[in-house]
């Protein structure tokens, strides 16, 4: 029973792997450095976005990656919540911090990285639509 979900989650991660890899990494290397580069010089929440899916390592040095994501999607809108939309969005990370909570491995930790900056794409693609803004 184990193995099954062992293998479950490892067939998972290949296909989102295989799903997130339509774009090559533009980094110079696998190195953390050169990702991290790669990231900060996107010129917006969604680049930045398939940047990370394009890079991803599909285990817990995702966590720094998505937080770059997060702080770039986050420019777009959190300066513009209420304080009531602002404590929604922060429940909604934490929802997705504790969905994998009780997981073991890392890819877990991946996914709620993934999770995070996904709801930061949303909250920034929502206030750039409200502003009159095209992607």
């Amino acid at each position: 029973m184990r193995l099954r979900s062992w293998l479950t989650g490892l067939a998972l991660v290949l296909f989102g792997s295989v799903a997130h890899a339509a774009e090559q990494c533009p980094a110079k290397s696998n190195a953390m450095e050169d990702i991290i580069a790669v990231l900060n010089t996107a010129p917006s929440c969604d680049r930045a976005m398939k940047l990370f899916e394009a890079c991803e390592y599909g285990a817990s040095g995702d966590v720094q990656f998505g937080e770059i994501v997060e702080k770039k999607c986050e420019a777009d809108f959190i300066g513009r919540l209420k304080p009531s939309q602002k404590l929604l969005y922060q429940r909604e990370l934490r929802v997705c911090d504790g969905k994998y909570r009780n997981k073991s491995g890392t890819m877990y930790i991946s996914f709620a990285a993934f999770c995070r900056a996904e709801v930061a794409q949303h909250y920034s693609r929502r206030a750039l639509k409200a502003g009159g803004a095209g992607r």
